[in-house]
């Protein structure tokens, strides 16, 4: 029988230390793999290729202290909540009322960092490592209540499609792309490839905040448009797709690349979860995207050749993104402006803004004059629907 879920996290972290997955990077890239460094005050710090030591990473644990202090060094991790094993998670699930936890990987010293590993091959070698590990060790556990995301290469659409479709197998509940498929700053017309995969094999998608624009991308533009006149380019205080994430925070940015790059008229049936956005902001935003897009389409048109949309920014936005509330009062006043089905609640435990162990608490205060039915849409019914949950 199907489990009867009341209450998900749709953005928890696994922040474990490396170790408990590098075994599985093949023998000769291990030396290459992020590792734990242990130091002088005592506590722990990690080591990933091209990068300085990430002791600040552990400053962004609540650690389930007395009275939810935290402290700033000497962190032993494994001491701390959120960063045991599957079946302590399990256990700090249920001290927060939680019914399950979508699990994103670690997120300062995770993916974003493991993409500065210089070689292409130990670079995926060890998001395979991780996906493996996820499904197989520690998701299996408890399935229904661990739902593992399997981590999207940030090199090319072969890799992505390619883990997307070996995350598939391995039965993890979805994938989470750090960047655009194609590893771009920009969309690309060979996205398309993975786009259509997911939706192949039912994989949901999810990006966590926004896509990543460090490195290489942070200096490429955010949108190739079909005509680039250098005289026009160079005298725009403002391009096209900026206008029209203007007042929006930063995942704005990257809801507007999927939207004007015509992503959802070419696949009507995508949905993207965006994680860790928090949502007061958002109907605000998508009342002066529309406003931008119209005011400025006219000579984007003439003179970047930009193809106008059959809708409206805001209307893609709200079929096609979905979006996580923390424990936010301003958000759930707000839900109407957005739509209740397309919001999912999120305690990013372990982290600072957690209100771990107390979530129910918390919730029952800030809900308790929103109708059932659209509280259980978004603690639950909406994580169900978007993570295929059904059984």
């Amino acid at each position: 029988m199907a489990r009867t879920y009341r209450l998900i996290s749709s953005d928890g972290h696994l922040e474990v230390l490396p170790e408990r997955w590098t075994s599985r990077v093949p023998k000769p890239y291990r030396d290459r793999a992020p590792r734990t460094v242990r130091l002088p005050d005592g506590g722990d710090a990690i080591l990933i290729e091209g990068q300085p030591l990430q002791e600040a990473f552990f400053l962004d644990l609540r650690a389930g202290r007395p009275e939810g202090q935290w402290q700033p060094f000497g962190l032993r991790i494994e001491d701390t909540a959120g960063t045991g094993s599957p079946e302590q998670r399990v256990r700090e699930q249920e001290m927060d009322g939680l019914d399950a936890e979508v699990l994103f990987p670690a997120m300062v010293a995770g993916p974003g960092l493991w993409r500065s590993i210089s070689h292409d091959e130990v670079y995926r070698a060890v998001i395979r490592a991780y996906n493996d590990w996820l499904a197989e060790e520690y998701c299996a556990v408890a399935p229904e209540r661990l739902l593992g995301l399997g981590v999207i290469p940030w090199t090319n659409v072969e890799d992505a499609v390619a883990e997307l479709h070996h995350c598939a197998r391995q039965g993890l509940k979805g994938v989470v792309l750090g960047v655009l498929p194609s590893g771009q700053g920009y969309p690309t017309p060979a996205d398309d490839r993975f786009w259509a995969a997911a939706l192949d094999v039912q994989m949901p998608v999810t990006v966590h905040v926004g896509f990543n624009r460090t490195g290489p991308r942070a200096t490429q533009p955010t949108f190739r448009y079909p005509k680039e006149p250098p005289e026009v380019m160079r005298r725009l205080r403002r391009p096209f797709l900026e206008w029209v994430a203007h007042f929006g925070l930063p995942p704005a940015l990257s809801v507007t690349q999927l939207i004007l790059a015509g992503v959802f008229d070419r696949f009507p049936a995508l949905r993207v979860f965006f994680a860790e956005t928090r949502l007061g902001w958002v109907p605000f935003w998508l009342e002066s995207a529309d406003l931008w897009y119209q005011r400025h389409l006219p000579w984007a048109e003439q003179y970047l050749g930009f193809q106008r949309l059959k809708e409206l920014p805001s209307t893609y936005a709200r079929q096609h993104i979905y979006w996580s509330v923390q424990y936010e009062r301003v958000a759930i006043e707000l839900r109407h402006h957005l739509g209740v089905d397309h919001i999912l609640f999120a305690t990013d435990f372990p982290h600072i803004e957690c209100e771990w162990p107390n979530s129910r608490a918390v919730l029952a205060r800030l809900y308790a004059d929103v109708p059932a039915a659209e509280r259980d849409r978004i603690w639950a019914g909406n994580a169900v629907d978007f993570f295929h949950l059904h059984g």
